[in-house]
């Protein structure tokens, strides 16, 4: 799944696909970009039917995107068959926040010799557009330049394993943004902090030095942790 050129949640509907990519590889990737995103509720129920009527399609595809993200642990299987997004708490937080830490510290330090000027300023644009989403209270914006803005940052490492790890971390992490993605609609707060560690990664980016880029990274993941531990339910 390649983050970048996958398509936002508006536009799931299947339409005329690029070269070489079949519509079970496109529906995938949407489905999975949409959970990654955190555009479903923990415990929603995800038919074949819904799902299909969604993206304008067959049921076959979509029977088998559901498999695949079911095998990576993004989907729970019911008795029933049913799929649904996983339910969320702190234990399952905190195990993924630790991978999240490692995987995505280790990655990112393993980029910051990578990130020329070109990508440098992309980074920069996209911590102001992040910046600028959150003063607007546009909050589904704000996550996506995060989001981008990490991929970004790991993409450059140069590691297709650790980035399909990040990915399926970030799958599953997709509950938790929803239950963020509510909590800020609802409660709002200072937009700004979460822009302040994109910056000081910018910082540690423009001084080559790998050690304060992963400390960032790091602190950036457990600042969400902290404020997600407030409102998952007990283990």
């Amino acid at each position: 799944m390649k983050i970048g050129n996958v398509q936002g949640f508006d536009s799931l509907r299947i339409e005329p696909r690029a070269p070489r990519q079949t519509i079970q590889e496109v529906v995938y990737q949407r489905l999975s970009y949409a959970l990654m995103a955190g555009r479903f509720d923990p415990g929603q129920t995800l038919t074949i039917s819904y799902l299909a009527d969604l993206f304008g399609t067959s049921h076959m595809p979509v029977r088998e995107a559901l498999r695949r993200l079911a095998a990576e642990k993004a989907l729970q299987t019911t008795p029933s068959g049913s799929s649904i997004v996983p339910f969320v708490n702190r234990a399952m937080l905190d195990d993924l926040c630790d991978a999240r830490c490692v995987v995505e510290g280790h990655a990112a330090a393993r980029a910051i010799d990578k990130i020329d000027p070109p990508l440098l300023r992309t980074l920069e644009h996209n911590l102001a557009d992040h910046a600028a989403a959150g003063a607007e209270e546009q909050i589904e914006t704000m996550l996506q330049k995060n989001q981008e803005f990490h991929f970004l940052i790991y993409g450059a490492s140069g590691s297709e394993t650790m980035l399909q790890l990040i990915e399926a971390l970030w799958l599953r992490f997709g509950p938790y943004l929803r239950m963020l993605s509510k909590h800020l609609k609802t409660h709002g707060g200072n937009k700004a902090e979460y822009t302040e560690h994109h910056r000081d990664m910018i910082l540690a980016i423009r001084a080559r030095d790998a050690d304060a880029l992963r400390a960032h990274i790091v602190a950036d993941i457990d600042a969400t942790r902290e404020l997600l531990r407030t409102l998952c339910p007990a283990d």
